[in-house]
Order: C-alpha cells, then sequence, then structure tokens
C-alpha cells in the first residue's frame, strides 16, 4: 500500500469515527450529556494541574541550576 493511499485511508478512518462520536452524542439523554461535559471538565481541570505543577517544578530545577552556575562563575571570577 502506498503511503498516499495510507493518509486517505486514516483520513476516511478519522472522519468515520467524528461521525460516529457525533451521533452518538446526539443520541444521548440530556443526563447522559451533562455527565460527559462533568467529565470533560474534570479531565480537563486534572490536566490543567498537571501542567502547572510540571511548570512549577521546571521553574524550581532552573532557579536552581541558575543559582548554582552564577555561584560557580562567580567562584571562577575569584
Amino acid at each position: 500500500m502506498k503511503t498516499q493511499q495510507k493518509k486517505g485511508l486514516l483520513a476516511l478512518l478519522g472522519l468515520g469515527a467524528g461521525v460516529f462520536a457525533w451521533w452518538k452524542y446526539r443520541s444521548m439523554t440530556p443526563e447522559k450529556k451533562e455527565q460527559l461535559h462533568a467529565k470533560v471538565k474534570d479531565v480537563g481541570r486534572k490536566i490543567n494541574d498537571t501542567v502547572n505543577e510540571w511548570d512549577t517544578k521546571a521553574s524550581q530545577q532552573f532557579g536552581e541550576i541558575k543559582d548554582s552556575v552564577t555561584r560557580e562563575v562567580d567562584n571562577l571570577k575569584k
């Protein structure tokens, strides 16, 4: 199978999955839709918390490395 054909097949599968998801969502009851919205919001919040946690850790580590390098440069200047 050629690369172009594989890409086309993947595009069709993706489109089919999207249409199926849309159809499933449209046929849900309002209660199920609310549950889905709550679940999506919860997952989004968890992802946001994780990203913020990683950002804080990275900033702390960068600060520690920066301080260490500054001390080493100062020691070399002496």
